[in-house]
């Protein structure tokens, strides 16, 4: 068992799959034990009602403009929740979109 779980969603759950593939490379030089995993925005509920469920989820930048709606839903899951930014993620960072996932389980 993991000891943080990482959900990201984006618009097919694809895309992001390099960036969670590098997030966990990430995890691992720090010896970090997480599960990471990217899922399309249609698996939010289903995601934030899981058991465990996500202990935070990231939004993929093309699909910010559901901040608002996915905030509420994370919010009465107790899930925090935010947009990667653009340039981390355009840029493949998975070490400074995993740092943004730590400062928000925090």
């Amino acid at each position: 068992m993991a000891d943080k779980i990482i959900a990201l969603a984006c618009a097919a759950g694809m895309s992001t799959s390099l960036l969670v593939s590098k997030m966990q490379k990430a995890a691992a030089d720090k010896g970090k034990d997480y599960e990471i995993f990217a899922k399309s925005t249609a698996d939010i509920d289903n995601m934030l009602a899981a058991n465990p469920k996500p202990d935070v989820l990231l939004l993929g930048p093309q699909v910010g403009f559901m901040k608002a709606e996915v905030q509420k839903k994370a919010a009465a899951a107790d899930v925090p929740m935010d947009v990667i930014k653009m340039q981390d993620y355009g840029m493949m960072r998975g070490d400074k979109v995993l740092e943004a996932a730590e400062a928000l389980m925090k």
